[in-house]
C-alpha cells in the first residue's frame, strides 16, 4: 500500500469510495497497524536495534504542534529503509537515554562514531549509550552560529535606521516641512539596504550577481563592522574546508578566536566561547569529514511525510507510515 495518502484517496475515487473512508480501512483492516508490536508505546518511543550500525546521528525534529521527538538514525541506510534505529518522544537526556539503553550493549558498544549538533542533552545522549564512540559536533552548526551573528549585526542597524528614519519624520512633520527619505546610489533606502541585503551575507562573494556586488559595496562602506564580520564568518568556513587535519584545525580556531577578541564583537564573542566549549568534539570532524547531514536530511523527510498527510492528527498511525518506509 502507497504511504503518499493522495494516492490512496485516487486509488479510492478509481473504485468510486470517499478517500477518507478508503484510509480508515487501510488503518483498520488492510495493514497490521492494529496489531503493530510497538503501538502501545509509539507516543513514547520506538526502537528498531536490527537497525544499529557503526556510524549514527543524532538529532530532534517536531512532529506536530512543535512536540519535539529524538531521532536515532543510521547512516550506512542512506535515508533508506533501515535508517530509523529509535525515535523518543521529547528531548530529555535522562528520558532519552533509559529508552536507548534498551538497545543491545554489546551493539552499542560497537558504534564507532555519532554525529550530533551542540545541544548539550545530545552530547550526554551520545556519552553515556554510546561510549565507544567519536563524537562529533556537526561543522554546519558551528558556522551556523555565525552566520546568525554576522545577521544579528545587521538586524541590529536595520533597527537603528528604522528609528532614525522615524524620528526624522516626527520632526518632519513638528516643523510642517515634508521629509524626503535619503536614497543610495543603487536606488535603496537604508532600511531597505540593509533589509535586501540578508541573503547576500548568507553567500559567498564570488556567488553575488551584479545588483548584490553593488549592494554590498555600498553596505560595506556604511557599516564596516559589517564588512569585518562576514569576513570572519567565511574564515570560519573555510577552516573546515582548507585544513587537511586536526593540527591545522585547531591551529586555526585559536587564530580565529583571537581574531574575534580583538574585534570585540559581542554575538561574535559568544561564538567563540561555544566553539571553545565544544573544540574536542568539533575537532573529531577533521578525522572523516563527517556532518550531521544525514539526520537533517532525514529531518527533511519527515516534513515532507507529515506535509502530504496536512499534520499529523493520529501520532501513533503516522509513526507506524512512518517507520514502515525507513525502519
Amino acid at each position: 500500500m502507497d504511504s503518499n495518502p493522495h494516492s490512496a484517496k485516487s486509488i479510492a475515487e478509481l473504485y468510486g469510495v470517499s478517500g477518507h473512508h478508503f484510509q480508515r480501512q487501510y488503518r483498520s483492516h488492510l495493514s497490521d497497524f492494529l496489531s503493530w508490536n510497538q503501538r502501545s508505546h509509539a507516543k513514547e518511543w520506538l526502537l528498531f536495534p536490527e537497525n544499529l550500525g557503526t556510524h549514527l546521528s543524532i538529532d530532534e525534529t517536531s512532529l506536530s504542534h512543535g512536540e519535539l521527538y529524538t531521532i536515532l538514525t543510521n547512516k550506512a541506510a542512506k535515508g533508506l529503509k533501515g535508517s530509523v534505529v529509535a525515535i523518543v518522544a521529547g528531548t530529555k537526556a535522562d528520558v532519552v537515554i533509559k529508552v536507548l539503553q534498551e538497545l543491545p550493549e554489546k551493539k552499542r558498544k560497537k558504534v564507532q562514531e555519532i554525529t550530533l549538533d551542540m545541544a548539550p542533552n545530545m552530547e550526554q545522549i551520545a556519552k553515556r549509550c554510546f561510549p565507544r564512540a567519536s563524537r562529533v559536533t556537526d561543522r554546519f552548526h558551528v558556522q551556523r552560529l555565525a552566520i546568525d551573528a554576522l545577521q544579528d549585526i545587521r538586524i541590529k542597524h536595520r533597527w537603528e535606521a528604522i528609528d532614525k528614519e522615524n524620528e526624522a519624520i516626527e520632526q518632519a512633520k513638528s516643523s510642517g516641512t515634508d521629509y524626503q527619505v535619503p536614497i543610495l546610489s543603487n536606488g535603496d533606502t537604508l532600511r531597505q539596504l540593509l533589509a535586501r541585503s540578508r541573503y547576500l551575507l548568507y553567500k559567498k562573494e564570488k556567488s553575488w550577481t551584479e545588483s548584490q556586488q553593488q549592494r554590498a559595496k555600498i553596505l560595506f562602506d556604511i557599516y564596516p563592522d559589517l564588512k569585518i564580520a562576514y569576513d570572519l564568518t567565511n574564515q570560519l568556513s573555510q577552516i573546515f574546508t582548507k585544513s587537511p587535519d586536526k593540527i591545522w584545525g585547531l591551529t586555526r580556531l585559536a587564530k580565529w578566536h583571537e581574531k574575534v577578541r580583538q574585534m570585540g564583537f559581542k554575538t561574535f564573542n559568544s561564538v567563540a566561547k561555544s566553539i571553545e566549549n565544544h573544540y574536542q568534539t568539533i575537532l573529531n570532524y577533521f578525522d572523516n569529514r563527517s556532518t550531521n547531514a544525514a539526520a537533517e536530511s532525514f529531518n527533511a523527510k519527515i516534513k515532507a511525510f507529515r506535509a502530504q498527510f496536512r499534520g499529523v492528527k493520529n501520532t501513533e498511525f503516522f509513526l507506524y507510515r512512518l517507520t514502515q518506509l525507513y525502519a
